[in-house]
């Protein structure tokens, strides 16, 4: 039986050691907070639920499917509500529903004639040359126009990355977008030529993908699977240390005061990769550089509750997001009571709304009185809010999501290179292979399978 020391208790982490204690691995995760999940956290207090991380999670491959049916937690789980396929984006302070058809498209006053009709010329765009890296911002501009870049992208980014999509690489951050243009020469051809690839994988575009949560949040998922395994995970462990002694790794961790010690075949780093930097292992030089240039913006996530009649808008939808031409305060809400039921007592609604990220850092860590006033003012004029809250709750992210920027392609290189240079050492996590909880779900199931493939050489 092969050992494994998994340090690093998030998504990925929990997901990889479900799946190999499944294979009869004898597993160990080593967690340096009390609490597994990572940034997955789930607030129930009198009638109202609250995330102060990810909302929602995308079945886009079998293997979510697969995680939800193993943790026995069908009966828990919800789907989004119809009306969470309408998507809003903000122009001139009012909502417009995203066009989801051609005559939504044709009629919809998000974009102007002349930005409807600069569409049309995409499929007669050449492919970039790949002369230089080009980032987000670039790349929808030259394929789909300025407008285009700055009512859909734009706040698309801001609510997907909390980032700035001419810092974003199109390759590294949204590599389907760029696969599309190399391999179909435009987006429009791709898209329609694509959906029969992605059906013969079995895998559903993020578009189409359905959403969905559970009756007491997304935090589900890491209780159960801390359930599962709770022998097996060591809460409170700083690692300090991790070597190589012989054939078998040493990982040495502090906990509660005693410096202790663990001995393992394999060892899995999962955590943030700012944090492994601070851990003595050899590559001290990589691993520094990609601390130092890996950029995690802070953001505040802020659940506020009002009662339903204090609000105008229908909250008919998923939620909104903001354009920074709108220059207001906030990224963008999620009408979450809408999303799902018992987010709110009766009669009542929450919204979910994010402020700072990569286009105003400065602001998401302003004190909870402020952030309040700061959103309720943007929420006033967006959808006639008029009542004050009934219920807060705040959490602040010092260092909220790794943004892809332009040569991030480098960073994923040394990490490939730690691996390498390193046989029995993985690395994993939302810096390497994608940041929604879905993707750090497929990575989780890839990575014991590499694992696996390792040991059996």
């Amino acid at each position: 039986m092969y050992s494994i020391g998994i340090i690093g208790g998030g998504i990925t982490g929990l997901t990889t050691a479900f799946n190999l204690s499944l294979k009869d691995f004898e597993v160990s995760i080593y967690e340096k907070q009390e609490r597994v999940g990572g940034v997955i956290r789930s607030f129930r207090k009198d009638g109202w639920l609250a995330e102060g991380g990810p909302h929602t999670l995308m079945e886009t491959n079998d293997r979510i499917r697969d995680l939800v049916i193993k943790l026995n937690l069908e009966g828990e789980r919800l789907y989004g509500d119809n009306q969470s396929k309408k998507r809003f984006i903000v122009r001139n302070k009012t909502p417009h529903a995203l066009p989801s058809s051609l005559g939504s498209f044709l009629s919809t006053k998000l974009f102007t004639t002349s930005a409807k009709i600069r569409l049309l010329k995409e499929p007669f765009i050449s492919p970039w040359d790949n002369s230089e890296e080009e980032s987000l911002a670039h790349f929808v501009k030259r394929r789909l126009g300025q407008e285009f870049l700055d009512y859909a992208i734009n706040p698309f980014v801001a609510g997907v990355y909390a980032g700035d999509p001419k810092q974003l690489s199109v390759k590294e951050a949204f590599g389907k977008l760029y696969d599309l243009e190399q391999k179909y020469g435009s987006l429009i051809k791709g898209q329609i030529k694509g959906a029969k690839e992605r059906k013969k994988r079995a895998d559903v575009s993020k578009q189409k993908a359905r959403l969905f949560s559970f009756r007491e949040g997304i935090e589900t998922i890491p209780r159960a699977i801390q359930t599962r395994l709770s022998e097996r995970i060591i809460l409170n462990a700083e690692v300090t240390e991790i070597s190589k002694e012989g054939q078998q790794w040493e990982i040495t961790y502090q906990k509660n005061g005693t410096i202790k010690r663990a001995k393992h075949d394999i060892v899995l780093y999962t955590g943030p990769i700012y944090a492994l930097s601070d851990i003595s292992f050899d590559h001290k030089e990589i691993i520094k550089s990609m601390a130092e240039e890996i950029y995690y913006p802070p953001v505040s996530a802020l659940t506020l509750g009002f009662r339903r009649k204090d609000i105008v808008h229908p909250l008919d939808g998923f939620g909104m997001l903001i354009p920074e031409k709108e220059n207001c305060n906030i990224l963008g809400t999620l009408f979450t009571s809408t999303l799902f039921p018992g987010r709110a007592p009766e009669d009542h609604v929450t919204l979910a709304s994010f402020i700072g990220g990569a286009r105003s850092p400065s602001i998401a860590g302003l004190p909870e009185d402020k952030l309040v006033e700061l959103t309720m003012k943007d929420l006033h004029t967006i959808l006639g809010l008029e009542g004050k809250p009934v219920f807060i709750h705040h959490v602040h992210w010092e260092k909220a999501i790794p943004q892809y920027t332009i040569g991030y392609g480098l960073h994923k290189q040394k990490m490939d290179k730690l691996e390498s240079d390193n046989p029995g050492f993985f690395i994993a996590g939302n810096y390497r292979f994608g940041i929604s909880v879905s993707d750090c779900i497929t990575a989780g199931y890839e990575t014991a399978e590499r694992i696996e493939e390792f040991v059996s050489n």
